[in-house]
């Protein structure tokens, strides 16, 4: 992982949510998206610290931190999900979603009243099932290194937020496609609520 980190804040005039009520969130609800190497993610609620998709593979403690890994280990170690299922953890409901007969995990989270999906890599097209298992998201995780199967991915979710973690080559070939434009920030925080209208695009890079 990189000494500095920016975040583009990016809003998509080419993809718009479908028309559908959202639960509210919490006002006490607070996520932090931050970068990790891998490309991963690490999500910050209110009670754990989830790393997800690192390449390190480095179990949590177990107390405060979890690692949420893309592929399956052999044996279940302390502080470690890689495997399909659902899972109550420091606070956090996780279910973890298989795909090629189990060898490649996603995963839902919900925490304080979000549900944040997060797609491991190589993102191929998922499967009608996942998709209907997963349902609505709040915020979309996705690790980019083609955006062939992205944009069907975006439209059946319909996440308010879609965090981009871009892999080596950047995003410019992704955001070009997606026709989006934006600032540029420190980290990402979803406080208190989600986007009234259309959809933010954040990219950690």
């Amino acid at each position: 992982m990189r000494d500095e980190h920016l975040d583009f804040i990016l809003h998509l005039s080419s993809l718009p949510t479908l028309d559908r009520k959202l639960p509210l969130l919490s006002p006490k609800t607070m996520l932090t998206f931050s970068p990790l190497s891998g490309p991963g993610c690490a999500l910050t609620t209110g009670t754990a610290t989830l790393n997800v998709f690192a390449a390190d593979r480095k179990p949590g403690d177990g107390k405060k931190t979890l690692a949420l890994l893309s592929s399956p280990e052999e044996s279940d170690k302390p502080g470690v999900i890689s495997w399909p299922g659902e899972y109550n953890e420091l606070g956090v409901t996780i279910r973890g979603i298989g795909h090629k007969e189990g060898q490649q995990i996603s995963y839902l989270i919900e925490s304080e009243d979000a549900r944040v999906l997060c797609v491991s890599q190589p993102l191929e097209e998922w499967e009608e099932h996942d998709i209907e298992a997963v349902g609505d998201a709040d915020v979309m995780v996705v690790p980019v290194t083609d955006s062939k199967f992205l944009q069907k991915l975006i439209d059946e979710i319909d996440p308010r937020v879609l965090v981009l973690l871009p892999a080596k080559g950047g995003t410019d070939s992704i955001m070009k496609a997606l026709g989006a434009k934006g600032e540029t920030v420190k980290e990402y925080k979803l406080k208190g609520s989600l986007p009234a209208e259309g959809r933010e695009v954040v990219v950690l890079d």
